[in-house]
C-alpha cells in the first residue's frame, strides 16, 4: 500500500511517500512543494491544488495523512495554512480518498513515545523506523514522513 503524508502550509508544502507491506515501512520519496513568497495566496492555492493532484496521479496512493492545523501566536498564518489545508483537503476528496487527519502532538506520541519530543527527536525516530543512513532535513521532512506513517498504522476505515 502506497501512503502519501503531507505537511501543508503556503509557501511549503512537505509531503513523503512511503510503502507499507504488512509491517515493514519503506520511505520511498519525499520532497517540497514551494510556491513564490510574494505571490498573492490565491495563486498559491491554485499551485498547491495542482501539485497535490499531480503527486496523488503519480503515485496513487491508497491513503493520505495530513497534519491538522494548530494555532501559535501567529492567527494570520494560521488562517493562510487552512486555507491551503482546504485545497489539499479537496483534492484528496477530489480523488476519492478521505484524508486522516494528526495533530502534531499525535505524531510525536506515536513515534517518539513522547508528546514533548523534540523536532530532532522526531526526525532520528524517523531514521530508526525507516532504516535511513541519515535523519530526514530539513525538520517538516520529517513531519511529512512521520505523518504517513502514522496514517499506514491506522486500520481501514469502514
Amino acid at each position: 500500500m502506497k501512503i502519501l503524508g503531507i505537511d501543508p502550509g503556503t509557501t511549503t508544502v512537505w509531503y513523503a511517500i512511503i510503502e507499507k507491506n504488512w509491517h515493514d515501512f519503506v520511505l520511498l520519496d519525499y520532497w517540497v512543494i514551494q510556491t513564490l513568497p510574494k505571490i498573492p495566496l490565491e495563486q498559491k492555492l491554485l499551485e498547491i491544488g495542482q501539485d497535490i493532484s499531480g503527486l496523488i496521479q503519480k503515485y496513487s496512493p491508497e491513503r493520505i495523512g495530513v497534519e491538522k492545523l494548530f494555532f501559535n501566536t501567529n492567527i494570520t498564518t494560521g488562517i493562510a495554512v487552512s486555507h491551503a489545508r482546504g485545497v489539499i483537503i479537496y483534492e484528496c476528496m477530489k480523488a476519492g480518498i478521505i484524508p486522516h487527519e494528526y495533530t502534531p502532538l499525535q505524531i510525536k506520541k506515536a513515534i517518539t513515545s513522547s508528546w514533548a519530543a523534540k523536532k530532532t527527536q522526531l526526525q532520528k525516530a524517523i531514521q530508526m523506523i525507516f532504516r535511513l543512513s541519515e535523519i530526514p532535513r530539513p525538520d517538516d521532512a520529517a513531519d511529512a514522513i512521520g505523518i504517513a506513517y502514522m496514517a499506514g498504522l491506522e486500520r481501514e476505515r469502514i
